[in-house]
C-alpha cells in the first residue's frame, strides 16, 4: 500500500510512517539520477527541462523525515507521531499520487457527478500520443470535439435539440500504461442522458446504450473531425495522398524520451531504438474476447462499455480512483539478480507478456517521459458540469448532503468541505486512523512543523529515529563546485 502501512493493534488501524527510502523505486533513483542526467545531456547536447529535473528532486525528499515533517502529540498521554512531508508531485511518486487519486475521487462523487447514470467512454488516439505529450495545449481542442459528437448523439437520442437540452462530462487524461508506458488516452464520465428545463427545474432524461454500429459511427466522426483540426493547424501533413506528423519539438531533450516511451523502445543506451525485454507466459484466450461496445478504427478506438446506475456511487468512485491511480506502483516494481528492473503488468496482455524487463537506466527514461508539464490540467469539466454552466449549481450533490445508507459519523459525505484532510482520506479510503493515539484513543493535535534542518536533527536523535541524511540537490553541489 502506497499511501501508509497497515498497523494492526487490538484498538483498529493506525498509521505507520511509509519508507520510502526501503523501496525499490526510491533507491533506482537515488543511485542513478546523476548518471541518467549525465547520460540525457551527452546523447542530446541539452539537459532535460528543469521541472523534469524538479520531478525527480523532490521524489527523493518525499516522505523522509531529514527532510522535514509535522509533529503529532496525544494530549492524554504524551504519545508522540512524525508525519514527513510530501512532495506533492504529479509524474511518478506512488505516494503523492495515491493522495491524488482518493482525493480526486472523492471530490467528484461528493461534489460534482450528480446522481445521476454515468457511461465511461474511453478513447484511445493511439497514432498521436507522441504528439499530444509534445503538445498538450492540443488536448483542448480534440477535447471540445469529443464531448461535441458524443453530446450530440445523447441529445438525439433523448430525441430533443441541442438548444433544449444539454449533458456533461468530466473527462480525466491519462498519461500512462501499466508498462510505464506513455500512453496518453481520455477517461470521459458522461452523464448518461441529458437535461432540459421543465418550469426552470433541470430534469434528466436517461438514454439507451449505444450500439457497436452506433459507436463506430461516432468514432469515424470524431476521427475526420480531428484529422481536418491538426492538419488546420499544421500538425499534420499531406502529400502525395500520404498523411503524416510535423516534427514534434526537435530541440527539446524529453521528445525522444517520450517517443521511445510511447512505443516501448529505448531512448538512448547501448540498446537505443530496440523494445524492452518481456517476459510472457500462454495467452489466457478467455482475456482476450472483444466487448460489445468497443470499436477501432485506423488506430483510434471508442470503448462505452462501463455503466452505474443512479444507486452506485461506491462503484462510482471506485472507478475514479481507478482511472486517477499513479503511474508507478512500489509493489509491482522489483530487482533480478542481474540488477536489472522487473515491472509487473497490472493485467496480462493478450499476447501473454506479464512482465517488463529494463536495465535501470533504461526504466529512468520511462520516469521522465511520464513527467507532465506544469500547469497542465489533467481534469476537465464539460456541459453542464463545466465551472460557469447555469445548471451546475441546480445538479451538482449539495455539500450537506448524506447518503442514508451512511452512518453519520463514519461518512466522510457530510463534511462541508470540498478538500479533505489526508487524515480523513486515509480514513475514507483505506481505513487507517491517524486522527487517534494508537495507545489511548485519545485525539493526536499538531504541535511543530520542522523544516529547520538543525532542529530536524535535534529531534530525530533526541527520538531515536532512523533517517537516511539529506541528500544535496543537484543545484547545491554546483554552488560547491
Amino acid at each position: 500500500m502506497e499511501a501508509a502501512q497497515f498497523a494492526a493493534t487490538g484498538k483498529g488501524v493506525h498509521y505507520e510512517r511509509r519508507r520510502p527510502e526501503d523501496t525499490v523505486l526510491d533507491q533506482l533513483v537515488q543511485e542513478h539520477l546523476e548518471t541518467f542526467l549525465a547520460q540525457v545531456e551527452l546523447e542530446t547536447g541539452a539537459g532535460l527541462p528543469e521541472f523534469v529535473k524538479e520531478e525527480f528532486e523532490a521524489f527523493l525528499e518525499c516522505g523522509i523525515l531529514a527532510h522535514g515533517f509535522l509533529r503529532l502529540r496525544c494530549a492524554d498521554c504524551a504519545h508522540e507521531k512524525l508525519v514527513a512531508f510530501s512532495c506533492k508531485r504529479r509524474g511518478f511518486c506512488p505516494s503523492c499520487g495515491a493522495r491524488r487519486m482518493a482525493e480526486t475521487a472523492a471530490h467528484l462523487v461528493d461534489h460534482v457527478i450528480p446522481r445521476v447514470p454515468v457511461r465511461q467512454w474511453v478513447s484511445f488516439p493511439i497514432p498521436l500520443r507522441v504528439l499530444f505529450a509534445a503538445h498538450p495545449h492540443l488536448l483542448a481542442p480534440v477535447l471540445r470535439i469529443v464531448h461535441r459528437v458524443i453530446s450530440t448523439f445523447l441529445i438525439q437520442q433523448a430525441g430533443l435539440k441541442r438548444a433544449e437540452a444539454a449533458t456533461g462530462a468530466v473527462t480525466l487524461i491519462q498519461r500512462f500504461g501499466s508498462a510505464a508506458n506513455l500512453n496518453i488516452h481520455l477517461h470521459g464520465l458522461v452523464l448518461d442522458g441529458v437535461y432540459c428545463a421543465s418550469e426552470g427545474v433541470p430534469v434528466f432524461h436517461p438514454v439507451r446504450a449505444p450500439t457497436p454500429g452506433e459507436l463506430q459511427s461516432l468514432l469515424n466522426r470524431i476521427i475526420k473531425r480531428l484529422m481536418k483540426l491538426l492538419t488546420r493547424k499544421g500538425y499534420l501533413i499531406e502529400e502525395q495522398g500520404m498523411t503524416y506528423l510535423a516534427d514534434p519539438d526537435p530541440e527539446s531533450a524529453l521528445t525522444p524520451l517520450q517517443a521511445a516511451a510511447c512505443t516501448y523502445r529505448i531512448a538512448f543506451g547501448p540498446r537505443a531504438g530496440q523494445k524492452v525485454l518481456t517476459l510472457q507466459t500462454v495467452p489466457n484466450p478467455v482475456a482476450s474476447s472483444a466487448s460489445q461496445r468497443c470499436v477501432n478504427e485506423q488506430g483510434f478506438s471508442l470503448h462505452a462499455e462501463v455503466r452505474l446506475g443512479i444507486n452506485q456511487r461506491h462503484k462510482l468512485e471506485h472507478l475514479c480512483r481507478y482511472i486517477t491511480r499513479p503511474a508507478i506502483a512500489n509493489e509491482r516494481l522489483a530487482l533480478n539478480r542481474a540488477g536489472q528492473v522487473v515491472l509487473t503488468l497490472k493485467t496480462p496482455y493478450r499476447d501473454g507478456t506479464t512482465h517488463i524487463v529494463m536495465e535501470p537506466l533504461e526504466f529512468m527514461q520511462r520516469l521522465a517521459a511520464l513527467v507532465p508539464r506544469p500547469r497542465l490540467h489533467l481534469i476537465r469539466f464539460h456541459g453542464v458540469l463545466a465551472p460557469n454552466a447555469k445548471l451546475r449549481p441546480a445538479i451538482i450533490p449539495s455539500r450537506d448532503a448524506n447518503p442514508a445508507a451512511l452512518d453519520q459519523a463514519e461518512s466522510p459525505y457530510s463534511s462541508p468541505l470540498a478538500r479533505m484532510s489526508w487524515a480523513r482520506l486515509l480514513k475514507r479510503v483505506f481505513h487507517i486512523d491517524l486522527e487517534h493515539c494508537p495507545n489511548c484513543g485519545g485525539t493526536l493535535t499538531i504541535i511543530a512543523a520542522l523544516l529547520d534542518p538543525t532542529a530536524i536533527a535535534h529531534i530525530l536523535t533526541g527520538l531515536s529515529a532512523r533517517a537516511p541524511p539529506r541528500r544535496p540537490r543537484s543545484d547545491d553541489l554546483l554552488a560547491t563546485a
